[in-house]
């Protein structure tokens, strides 16, 4: 288990960003609330086709830049 948390605050760019990456995910798939880090992260591993330390590096690397327009 990580300790990785993302705050509400961060969700909508994040959101956004992952968006503009994978544009195949859909609203459904981006769903989170405060507190479900895991489960947000094991829906993108599957839906990415990728493994749960991807998907949390990809997160992790978003988050600390999140004034960046950089993917």
């Amino acid at each position: 288990m990580y300790n990785f948390k993302i705050r509400a605050n961060e969700w909508p760019i994040l959101k956004r960003k992952l968006q503009r990456k994978y544009i195949h995910l859909t609203n459904d798939e981006l769903q989170f609330q405060e507190g479900q880090e895991e489960e947000l992260l094991n829906r993108l591993a599957t839906r990415l086709k990728r493994d749960r330390d991807y998907v949390l590096f990809t997160l992790s690397k978003e988050l600390k830049d999140l004034d960046s327009n950089r993917l």
